[in-house]
């Protein structure tokens, strides 16, 4: 019987040290990538100077209704319109995410700030990234020619999110 136990222990530990193993790589994937809030300078009101302003830009208008699609407007999946996360309180800054340099909208629907918070990114060639928050849930967006969709991008959002939180909190 002792015998038994042994090849077994061995086995289970083998197979321990294995997915040990492979955790840190499979994790790193899911850790948000690093973003720094750049000082402000005038690249951030590029496209406006408010949340409304940066949405109705006649350069942006119609590729940020493409981005959000039916989210747009406010409808049965959702209480709140795309455009209510970026009401003229909304701040705007200059973002630093795997050197590249993104305005930044950040804001929340007026009135519900506590569970409905949203966060815009305007890359280089207007490359589009988006992130609202409707009530627990994270629904992510990606607009332009090099927006996959995938893990890294969303890594990428989540960074830009928790560094202006950081500095939202001081």
């Amino acid at each position: 019987m002792r015998h038994g136990l042994v090849p077994r222990s061995l086995n289970v530990l083998a197979m321990f040290v294995l997915v040990v193993g492979f955790l840190p790589s499979w994790a790193e994937t899911l850790r948000p990538t690093p973003a720094l809030v750049l000082t402000a300078d005038a690249r951030a009101l590029r496209y406006g100077a408010t949340g409304p302003e940066v949405l109705e830009n006649p350069h942006l208008r119609d590729k940020l209704r493409g981005l959000f699609g039916a989210d747009w407007s406010p409808g049965p999946q959702r209480t709140f319109g795309a455009s209510a996360y970026f009401p003229a309180s909304a701040t705007i800054r200059m973002l630093r995410v795997v050197e590249l340099d993104y305005i930044a909208i950040s804001g929340c629907v007026t009135g519900a700030c506590t569970g409905h918070h949203g966060l815009l990114l305007v890359g280089p060639d207007e490359q589009l990234l988006a992130r609202l928050d409707d009530g627990g849930f994270s629904h992510y967006y990606y607009y332009g020619p090099d927006a996959p969709g995938d893990a890294i991008t969303r890594s990428a959002v989540d960074g830009a999110w928790l560094a202006i939180k950081d500095v939202e909190r001081g």
